[in-house]
């Protein structure tokens, strides 16, 4: 079985208050890759950045001052043009998932996992960070990231965690 991890494909980090033309033009192609996965009956898991009404007190927020997808707001919600179906989402209070991590372990116990793939945003935060993370629990099993179905907070940042993550043997296409 494959896995497909849909990094923080949220309102607010796509036209939201951190949105950006890059994150806007990278949706229909984050659609397209979620239904191909879909048809071949592999796993679809999304992830969702979430914050609460404390976000300005927390380190993170007191770092980048603006509240942002917090929970239960329309912003916090994943792309109303991504469809998420029976897809298992996960929130996260932080860039990576323990949780993440641990369900997908959970999940290959049950049966291997042929690979890893991580697409969403923002490529030199969150999906870089995940993408360390199931790299270093799972060193055996192909972790990829399509940078077509990424972006950063900035061209020049998303291009640099690319590179990162191919120097930790991440497999960027």
């Amino acid at each position: 079985m494959k896995a497909l991890i849909v990094v923080d494909m949220q309102k607010d980090f796509i036209d939201g208050v951190l949105g950006t033309k890059e994150a806007v033009a990278i949706v229909p192609a984050v659609k397209k890759k979620i239904e191909e996965y879909r048809k071949r009956e592999d796993m679809v898991i999304f992830t969702r950045d979430t914050h609460g009404e404390d976000y300005l007190q927390t380190q993170e927020g007191k770092r980048l001052p603006v509240p942002h997808c917090i929970k239960d707001t329309p912003g916090w919600k994943i792309s109303s043009k991504l469809k998420v179906g029976k897809s298992q989402i996960i929130d996260k209070p932080t860039f990576g998932s323990y949780e993440l991590v641990d369900r997908l372990w959970e999940l290959n116990e049950e049966s291997p996992l042929e690979s890893i793939e991580l697409v969403g945003l923002c490529t030199d935060i969150c999906v870089i960070t995940n993408a360390m993370l199931l790299k270093t629990r799972f060193p055996e099993t192909l972790v990829t990231v399509d940078g077509s179905c990424c972006a950063g907070v900035m061209p020049e940042t998303h291009e640099t965690a690319l590179k990162a993550m191919e120097m930790c043997q991440i497999e960027v296409k």
